[in-house]
């Protein structure tokens, strides 16, 4: 009776899976994947903290001790105080005192940062061009300590901007204590700032999406989308364990139905432009002409803390300025507000903004930007719907479209606030108003920018300095680089015979040619003679004049570029470098090897500085 022996598993097995993950973990986009996740994770708990400390603080404070009645969206309602006696002059005096302790802290603490540009996104973008995405956890974790007692005690600043820099930040982190290379330290950098933008947002793609293209204005980092939609949503998950998963605003199921809005939505993105003029030029005009004034003469301790009493006083006259202001936002989503309200309402968020960042205090420029585009959306759809009812039947669409149309335009980034906008909306219904609108802005607010660092393209940032070699040898001359000194030169009457005896004796590889008055009528190079060099019945025969090609030269001044298509078309291995007066005064010899070592010196020259 034959037995059939037990099937033993192989034990090649074991090791070619071992080999698997290690090639999975050196391939770079799984690499980048896994790092992407853990930077998600990381700014998913940050986020958490940060939203939990600013919430209820800013109950505690504005509310319980002020006794303020907050207005605030539906999907901030996680804290709740009962309202205090009414103590108004608690608002310029607990934001001078913030503005103070904040200003001594960032000069003493992070000098660093003083000089960062608009907000913490800003910051971030400074980071990932020109610091080689570093941030040091210091910098990111006081601004974001600022942001909340700033925004706590009623400072017109949002959340999105320090927690751009806080993920951002925690991610950079993680690469150094990784050991990556500056290029995949930028690339967590930015998934870092997605996952921060996606949680506290609640808007994932949109989060991830705005991340990698907010530090460019024609352009986008195509490198870091796959780590920066990984980290958003592990990030935004991470959120919705604590707070759930509701967006921010309670908004209609809106639909564009009628292509007759089409024209309003136009007016809308042109109105929108010039609020953004308007909104822009004004905070950049206090920030600068005014408080950089005050700062250079009292320091920045003192000026953020007049900038902070100034802000506590128009909270006084104006509640709605205060903080994000967020509950605004979706009563215009609604359609609750009128015209002229809302136009006060972005005139004075622009003040309030001005005042609050432009003196020095911590927070950021995200929500009040969303602020005024909603406030001129929303004017434009409440006039339209009064004057046309039936073609603009619902003016709250036209705060959410005018809220992505604004912050496209001064931000040069359209494709991650519409996604944001549908993301709030649930749904795509007015994805064709959102395209036009934020393509229109695009436009019309090419003159005007948000972020102060940011550049416009990859071939301006310093970041990709070492990628920029394409057309390296245009900036490269011949001078610099040919063999000068005596040559061989042949006469067109050299026979064969006296050829191999004149080869025999040099290194050279190309020879020009001269007839006998001295004019240079051509060049011979070795592939022209291989064939016939030792055929001895050819030696009294064959001249040089027979065997040479047309003559080929280069002049000092030209590029090394140029020189190289010569190599390529004209199939040689040296060229005659000529004097530009006298093109038969040969001066030396350019070799395709010189091209090649002045390419490679350069463009490590160029790494090494990036």
């Amino acid at each position: 009776m034959n037995v059939i022996p037990p099937i033993r598993p192989r034990r090649a097995s074991l090791p070619r899976l071992r080999i698997l993950l290690r090639r999975l973990r050196r391939t770079a986009s799984v690499r980048r994947l896994i790092l992407g996740l853990a930077a998600g994770i990381a700014s998913g708990l940050l986020a958490s903290a940060f939203f939990a400390g600013l919430e209820l603080l800013r109950q505690l404070y504005l509310v319980a001790t002020v006794g303020i009645h907050l207005v605030s969206p539906a999907g901030d309602h996680f804290f709740h105080a009962l309202p205090g006696d009414y103590r108004p002059w608690l608002l310029p005096l607990g934001l001078g005192l913030v503005g103070l302790a904040t200003g001594l802290l960032f000069t003493r603490l992070i000098p660093e940062s003083l000089h960062s540009g608009t907000d913490g996104t800003d910051a971030m973008i400074k980071a990932f061009h020109r610091h080689g995405g570093i941030i040091r956890p210091r910098v990111f974790f006081l601004r974001a300590a600022g942001a909340i007692a700033t925004m706590a005690t009623g400072g017109s600043a949002g959340s999105e901007g320090p927690m751009s820099q806080l993920g951002g930040g925690m991610g950079a982190y993680l690469a150094q204590r990784l050991g990556l290379s500056a290029r995949e330290r930028r690339i967590l950098l930015l998934a870092g700032a997605a996952g921060g933008l996606g949680a506290i947002f609640r808007a994932p793609l949109g989060g991830a999406l705005t991340a990698v293209e907010v530090i460019y204005r024609e352009d986008f980092e195509a490198e870091a989308v796959l780590p920066a939609v990984v980290s958003s949503v592990a990030a935004y998950t991470v959120f919705t364990l604590f707070f759930g998963s509701g967006a921010i605003f309670t908004v209609p199921n809106y639909r564009f139905t009628d292509i007759r809005e089409l024209p309003l939505y136009a007016l809308l993105a042109v109105f929108c432009s010039g609020a953004a003029y308007v909104y822009l030029r004004s905070f950049f005009f206090i920030k600068h002409r005014i408080f950089e004034t005050l700062q250079s003469r009292l320091g920045l301790p003192l000026t953020a803390a007049l900038g902070g009493v100034c802000m506590g006083v128009l909270g006084i006259f104006f509640p709605q300025t205060l903080s994000s202001g967020y509950g605004w936002v979706e009563k215009a989503i609604l359609g609750d507000l009128g015209p002229a309200f809302l136009l006060a309402l972005f005139l004075g968020k622009t003040l309030a903004t001005s005042l609050t960042i432009g003196s020095g205090l911590s927070g950021g420029m995200f929500a009040p930007t969303l602020f005024a585009g909603a406030a001129a959306g929303g004017i434009v759809g409440q006039i339209g719907h009064r004057l046309w009812p039936e073609v603009a039947a619902t003016p709250g669409s036209y705060t959410l479209v005018g809220m992505a149309a604004f912050f496209s335009g001064v931000a040069g980034a359209p494709v991650g606030p519409l996604i944001m906008v549908c993301e709030i909306t649930q749904g795509y219904g007015l994805l064709a108003p959102l395209m036009l609108c934020s393509a229109l802005c695009m436009v019309f607010c090419r003159r005007v920018k948000l972020y102060e660092n940011q550049v416009d393209n990859k071939f301006e940032s310093p970041a990709h300095l070492g990628d920029a070699t394409v057309n390296i040898l245009e900036e490269l001359r011949v001078e610099d680089f040919y063999r000068p000194g005596k040559i061989t030169i042949l006469e067109e009457g050299v026979t064969l015979k006296a050829l191999t005896d004149i080869i025999a004796g040099t290194t050279q590889l190309a020879f020009p040619v001269k007839d006998a008055t001295g004019r240079l009528t051509g060049i011979l190079t070795m592939q022209d003679v291989r064939n016939v060099l030792f055929e001895n019945t050819l030696f009294e025969l064959v001249v040089v004049r027979d065997l040479a090609r047309a003559p080929v030269t280069l002049t000092p001044d030209a590029s090394l570029y140029d020189a190289l298509m010569l190599f390529v078309d004209r199939d040689l291995a040296q060229i005659p470098v000529v004097d530009p007066e006298n093109q038969d005064d040969i001066l030396g010899l350019l070799g395709r090897d010189h091209v090649f070592a002045a390419y490679s010196a350069t463009l490590k020259e160029i790494k090494s500085e990036a």
